[in-house]
């Protein structure tokens, strides 16, 4: 699990803006969590299939971008999610995005499981970021939530072999093609050849 740093303090924007550049921290709710270690192969392949996937769509004229890149949500919330997309190009700076993305794509460890079920999708939700999907590598499925009412519904699950609707875009993502799978095929009735 990340590392939070000393806790009872709480920390700011301001005081991210001085940790050492080769270190990577976010910052929730003020508790700092460090994001070591690195994430793994597959984690990674993961990150840029569903970031090509978003930004090749068509339709797509969305910012959509990838970690390192600091979202600042407020003063004591700057995050770095795996994968997001911004539409409105008035939060998108040189050097954060400022405000909450559209769309959150986090592809969970053993390391961020928790915290990116917990405390990342309440401060996603306190936010205002409309749709959050959380991937499982080892598990091969993906949760997708939708903000209603200010709140996250139930979870839509969605397996490997299916498509994943990303409202943000107004786009189906197939899965197999995220996991790196073999496009599944359909079932024949029996007796038929």
């Amino acid at each position: 699990m990340p590392v939070a740093l000393r806790r009872g303090t709480r920390y700011t924007y301001q005081d991210y803006l001085t940790w050492p550049d080769e270190e990577r921290w976010e910052v929730i709710e003020g508790i700092a969590y460090d994001m070591s270690p690195a994430p793994s192969v597959k984690h990674q392949e993961i990150v840029s299939n569903f970031h090509v996937a978003l930004k090749m769509h068509p339709d797509n004229k969305c910012f959509t971008g990838i970690a390192p890149t600091d979202v600042v949500l407020d003063e004591h919330n700057v995050v770095q999610p795996d994968v997001f997309v911004v539409c409105d190009s008035a939060k998108v700076g040189e050097q954060a995005i400022t405000g909450a993305p559209d769309l959150v794509i986090e592809v969970l460890s053993p390391a961020t499981e928790v915290k990116d079920r917990r405390e990342k999708k309440a401060v996603y939700e306190k936010f205002g970021v409309a749709e959050y999907i959380l991937v499982f590598p080892e598990r091969e499925y993906v949760e997708r939530y939708l903000l209603e009412e200010g709140k996250y519904g139930a979870p839509e699950i969605v397996n490997w072999d299916e498509t994943v609707k990303v409202v943000t875009l107004d786009m189906e993502v197939k899965l197999w093609e995220i996991f790196e799978k073999e496009e599944p095929r359909e079932e024949e009735p029996e007796g038929e050849e």
